[in-house]
């Protein structure tokens, strides 16, 4: 049996860290531990949700 933790946040990291380059890292850290991640991410630039074709898209205290 395994406890689960659900997370809802954001962390704030330089700007020249792409999301693809901090997922990788986060998930390197979970994985080394033995441990699982299952969920998504999302970039969030100056309070907006950033689309998968890198426009603005809505803002965050919108959802």
């Amino acid at each position: 049996m395994a406890k689960e933790f659900e997370i809802h946040g954001a962390i704030e990291v330089p700007p020249e860290l792409t999301e693809d380059k901090f997922f990788a890292r986060f998930i390197g850290f979970v994985e080394s531990r033995g441990w699982w991640f299952g969920g998504g991410m999302r970039e969030i630039v100056d309070g907006y949700y950033i689309n998968a074709d890198g426009t603005k898209g809505a803002p965050v205290d919108a959802e």
